[in-house]
């Protein structure tokens, strides 16, 4: 869905729309949308930045940081988006950046992709680490077993070879 950047006014335009979870791919591994995206929001016209705003509402799953096991996350995100015209930016060379320019985007072809808005909400959204729990032992160093599911040991007596000669060392 595209919103022309010329139908914003300064009064608020109500927009709320489901997408798909297969129509957005977040393109990052190990994690997928579960369900459809719900979106709730507005546009407004502020100084003569468009405004768009509003909550977003979906499900992942993610794999767990330690033992790559699938974790569900419900996310509830609320954003406030700013969006100028190009032929608004200044055209010079070298130009002075405010704190309030880095929270602005520019409208392509004066439109808005409102799909791409909210693909960067949810990837912004999204935790660095996730756990299946907090207790996760993680998989085994030398086999890859999940040591979550089982109460497993690979034998400790085994030395690497490359290491075997350092035993002797007293």
């Amino acid at each position: 869905m595209f919103i022309e950047l010329e139908s914003i006014t300064r009064d608020v335009k109500v927009v709320a729309l489901t997408v798909a979870a297969g129509a957005i791919d977040l393109e990052i591994d190990g994690t997928t949308l579960k369900r459809d995206i719900e979106f709730e929001g507005s546009t407004e016209r502020i100084a003569e930045k468009a405004h768009l705003r509003g909550r977003i509402s979906t499900e992942t799953e993610v794999e767990c940081t330690r033992c790559l096991e699938p974790v569900t996350k419900s996310l509830e995100i609320g954003f406030d988006d700013v969006f100028v015209d190009p032929a608004d930016e200044p055209v010079a060379d070298e130009i002075a950046v405010t704190g309030a320019d880095l929270d602005e985007s520019i409208a392509i072809d004066g439109k808005i992709d409102v799909a791409e808005v909210i693909r960067e909400q949810i990837i912004l959204a999204l935790p660095e680490q996730t756990f299946c729990r907090a207790d996760c032992k993680g998989l085994c160093p030398k086999c890859g077993e999940n040591l979550n599911l089982i109460d497993y040991n690979c034998t400790e007596s085994e030395i690497d070879p490359r290491w075997a000669a350092l035993k002797n060392l007293n």
